[in-house]
C-alpha cells in the first residue's frame, strides 16, 4: 500500500533507555508519540528522588531531550497523558507542568490516577507532538 505511514525510530542517550520492549518514541509524520517518560537520570540511570513534583522535573528534562532528537519540542505538543501514583500530587505536578509551557496554546491533557508506576515512582507522562 503506498499510503502506508512509515514509523522512524527515535533514540536518544539524552533519556532513560527503554526498561521494556518498547521504544523511547517514534515518528509517524507529522506527529512523534514518546513513550511513557520516568524520572531517571540518563547520567546515573538511577531514579531521581524527593517528591512529585521533582520527579516531574526529571520527566519533563527526559520528554524534551526525546522530543529534541525526533526534531521537536514543547510548544508543538498536542497531547499528554499524565499518570499519577496518588492524585494528591496533581497540584504539585501541574505547577510543574505548567513552567514547561509557554504563553502558547497548551497540549489536550489527561491525568489518572493509577495503581502502580514502573519502578514505583510517582510520576509518569507521555506525549504527543507535531514534528
Amino acid at each position: 500500500m503506498s499510503n502506508q505511514i512509515k514509523k522512524q525510530l527515535v533514540n536518544t542517550d539524552k533519556a532513560p533507555a527503554a526498561i521494556g520492549p518498547y521504544s523511547q518514541a517514534i515518528i509517524a509524520a507529522p506527529f512523534v508519540f514518546t513513550s511513557g517518560q520516568l524520572p531517571v537520570d540518563p547520567k546515573t540511570n538511577e531514579l531521581v528522588g524527593g517528591d512529585a513534583a521533582n520527579q516531574a522535573k526529571q520527566v519533563f528534562e527526559n520528554i524534551k531531550a526525546v522530543l529534541a532528537e525526533a526534531g521537536s519540542d514543547l510548544s508543538k505538543a498536542v497531547k499528554a497523558t499524565v499518570f499519577l501514583k496518588n492524585m494528591d500530587d496533581f497540584a504539585a505536578v501541574n505547577k510543574v507542568y505548567a513552567s514547561y509551557f509557554g504563553e502558547g496554546i497548551l497540549p489536550a491533557r489527561s491525568a489518572v490516577q493509577v495503581a502502580k508506576l514502573p519502578k514505583d515512582v510517582a510520576v509518569e507522562i507521555e506525549m504527543i507532538a507535531l514534528i
